[in-house]
């Protein structure tokens, strides 16, 4: 092997490693600190030794002084996929913080075992079942997956830091919001509906013990609908993780 080729081979894996350990940082399940660093980097090196026969030939070598806008490029390219997917578990937290403070379990905590940092209960609840989820769905492969063809549509070296692009990131942060909601609205709107009736009946009856029924009667109505739709969870979701990831593959060739 010529000193060239050995030169590209070394480019080539480096590149591969650098987009692979943007994912691995901020990817759901493989981003979680529960899992050994020494656990990510040697999945990162196999990763990378079994995708560089198929996107690795060709690329490189690169002067020195482009390695370090190279290595931020596919970090970055690496990071928005895994950013783009998390978005789900990020509107899940944010649903399950809103339904605590509805359901009168905003001062129960625990600790969150992927964040590893105090919690409200609902929230830790909406988490666990959203990873359960992930990996039953298989969403981990389908970001293998993603991940591999996006060395296709965006060659290393080939991203543009545009305004659609920028735009592009913005409207995704931006969905976690509308997500959260859509997730918590079912129990949302029960629990509104109820303090609205509850208001009534102390305005129409103010010898009625409101205060101490009307959180006792939000939590177990909020309970109660929580575990009927929860049947509704495996397609809701599987939808939501289709999305998301569609969206990072779009905001990925809104780079090229």
């Amino acid at each position: 092997m010529t000193q060239t080729a050995l030169l590209g081979a070394i480019s080539g894996l480096l590149i591969i490693a650098a987009r692979l350990s943007g994912l691995m940082l901020f990817a759901p399940f493989y981003g979680s600190i529960v899992i050994p660093s020494r656990v990510k980097a040697g999945l990162v090196i196999s990763i990378t030794l079994l995708l560089f026969p198929a996107v690795g030939q060709g690329l490189g070598p690169y002067a020195m002084m482009d390695w370090p806008i190279l290595v931020f490029r596919e970090l970055l390219i690496g990071a928005g996929m895994g950013i783009a997917t998390n978005l789900v578990f990020d509107a899940a937290q944010m649903a399950g913080q809103i339904l605590g403070v509805q359901m009168g379990f905003s001062l129960v905590n625990i600790l969150d075992p992927q964040t590893q940092v105090d919690t409200t209960v609902i929230a830790v609840f909406y988490q666990s079942i959203v990873m359960l989820l992930f990996l039953r769905m298989d969403v981990h492969f389908w970001l293998l997956k993603a991940i591999g063809d996006s060395f296709l549509y965006l060659p290393p070296s080939t991203m543009h830091l545009s305004s659609f692009f920028a735009l592009a990131i913005i409207k995704t942060c931006g969905m976690v919001f509308g997500l959260g909601v859509r997730i918590a609205a079912p129990v949302l709107a029960a629990t509104l509906v109820t303090d609205v009736l509850l208001g009534f009946l102390g305005k129409a009856s103010a010898q009625l013990p409101l205060m101490l029924l009307g959180p006792a009667v939000k939590s177990l109505l909020g309970i109660l609908i929580l575990i009927s739709t929860l049947k509704y969870w495996p397609d809701l979701y599987h939808k939501l993780f289709q999305e998301t990831l569609e969206n990072g593959v779009h905001i990925l060739h809104l780079a090229r």
